[in-house]
């Protein structure tokens, strides 16, 4: 479908749901939250190719972090400062900061995984090279000691 197409094309919540992965329930809390606004027909919600715009920068919002609220400022302002770039100064210092907290995330996991690799290690190293604990030890020469002098009597 070309961009034209999905412009004036009309949607019911199973196809937007069905084509972004989502559930219906999911675009239901959306509306909920002002983030999408379809028109009603009944009890049918109808979005319009501005919800599924809208949808796709929400999904696409999550997906690198943000905070549905901080996704609705954005999309606000956007819309409050038609054609100015107020909403552009603002998105991008907040894509910034993402992108630092990202950053900063990556770097923790990578620790995170170095730790847990070196925690597998030394637990394989521990059953390759059992050794037996002290009291197991004492145990076995208890037992060979007391063996022994069966055999010997």
């Amino acid at each position: 479908m070309d961009q034209w197409d999905a412009k004036i094309r009309n949607y019911s919540i199973s196809e937007l749901a069905s084509e972004f992965g989502v559930t219906a329930r999911t675009l239901r809390f959306y509306e909920d939250k002002g983030l999408l606004n379809p028109k009603r027909s009944g009890q049918m919600r109808i979005y319009s190719g501005a919800d599924r715009a809208r949808l796709r920068l929400i999904l696409r919002g999550k997906r690198v972090g943000f905070t549905l609220e901080e996704i609705r400022e954005m999309m606000e302002l956007k819309t409050l400062d038609a054609g100015g770039t107020v909403h552009l100064s603002v998105s991008l210092q907040r894509f910034r900061n993402q992108i630092n907290t990202l950053k900063q995330q990556r770097s923790d996991i990578e620790l995170s995984i170095a730790e847990l690799e070196a925690g597998c290690a030394w637990l394989e190293a521990k059953m390759i090279n059992r050794e037996p604990s002290e009291e197991i030890k004492q145990s076995a020469r208890a037992f060979e000691a007391l063996a022994l002098a069966r055999l010997e009597h």
